[in-house]
């Protein structure tokens, strides 16, 4: 049955391709975003583009008239910024979107948050969405996201009808974060190996994802209020992912060997740079990015399986493969 739907960030990785899958199932997709050319891909697909910040509460507001469901997939997702940032588009934003989703009776809300609140610099595998979280939290990124999800379950008990997804590490063609991150770095000099590369770690090809959120739409009634991990469900290696990524590309891998120890130093006189003297520029390495790279961490999605009927559909190979060839046909041009 075609709905009338509405992307805030739909102009992202995420959004754009969720966008553009609603689109190709019969439903009326509009997209909020701030990415004009985005905007005028997806305008010239037949999709709605209404370009706005997500701190612009009119417009959000606004944008929700009429609409059926809502996926909130906008949010200020980075390893570094400032915390005033990051509180104004991840919590902000989404108390506009429910404010909104409220005040025009959007029948569900789908709300895009992250298992980087789990992260607390150790290792843990088939972590459930149930379990306990870190006293503190490893960046501001993952505590606005949080409080983003207070927000949202605050919701849910007013009445309004929530689901949560938590996917982590979303790869795939179109992306410009995680592995091309590590691409460029072994490109400029060298990608820094910590621990050996050995920590075990999950990825999920955007589409996997995509999938699941497709799934939100329909959910039974006692999925609402709840969150999901999503993940492709096979754990692998960095130094694997590494591998693989590199010999489909045809690229030497210049990495170097690092200890955590090493790693988490430079990464704190590199973020003191930033906060003093480079205007707060992203560095090359933080804190954080160091503890991903070396500490392992895994999902339980058993519950995406059990309640939501997920199933990866897209297998880690599969996504890499795909990745790897749009990746050498945009820098063969």
């Amino acid at each position: 049955m075609m709905k009338r739907v509405l992307v805030t960030g739909g102009t992202g990785f995420l959004g754009q391709k969720l966008a553009t899958r609603l689109q190709d199932n019969g439903h009326l997709v509009t997209v909020i975003g701030r990415n004009e050319m985005a905007g005028r891909y997806l305008t010239d697909r037949g999709i709605a583009f209404v370009q706005a910040d997500i701190t612009d509460r009119e417009a959000i507001r606004h944008a929700c008239k009429g609409q059926e469901i809502v996926f909130h997939a906008a949010a200020f997702s980075s390893p570094w910024g400032k915390y005033t940032d990051m509180y104004a588009t991840n919590v902000e934003g989404t108390i506009h979107t429910i404010e909104g989703c409220k005040a025009h009776g959007v029948e569900r809300l789908v709300h895009v948050s992250t298992p980087s609140i789990y992260f607390d610099f150790e290792d843990r595998l088939d972590i459930k969405e149930s379990a306990p979280l870190p006293r503190r939290f490893a960046n501001p990124y993952a505590q606005t996201k949080y409080l983003a999800e207070l927000e949202i379950e605050k919701a849910f008990q007013g009445g309004l009808a929530t689901i949560t997804i938590r996917p982590r590490g979303l790869f795939g063609p179109g992306d410009n974060a995680v592995l091309p991150r590590l691409i460029r770095a072994n490109e400029e000099k060298f990608v820094p190996l910590v621990n050996g590369g050995k920590a075990t770690i999950d990825l999920t090809y955007v589409e996997n994802v995509v999938d699941a959120l497709l799934l939100c739409m329909d959910s039974p009634t006692r999925t609402l209020g709840r969150a999901f991990n999503i993940t492709n469900g096979e754990p692998v290696t960095m130094i694997d992912v590494l591998r693989e990524v590199f010999q489909r590309l045809g690229m030497p891998l210049r990495a170097k060997q690092i200890s955590y120890r090493e790693a988490y130093a430079a990464a704190w006189m590199l973020e003191l740079a930033s906060k003093t003297v480079l205007g707060y520029r992203e560095p090359v390495l933080t804190r954080y990015s160091v503890g991903v790279l070396a500490k392992s961490q895994t999902l339980d999605i058993s519950r995406a399986k059990d309640e939501l009927g997920y199933q990866p559909r897209v297998s880690m190979q599969e996504g890499i493969e795909l990745f790897t060839k749009w990746w050498r046909t945009q820098h063969e041009r």
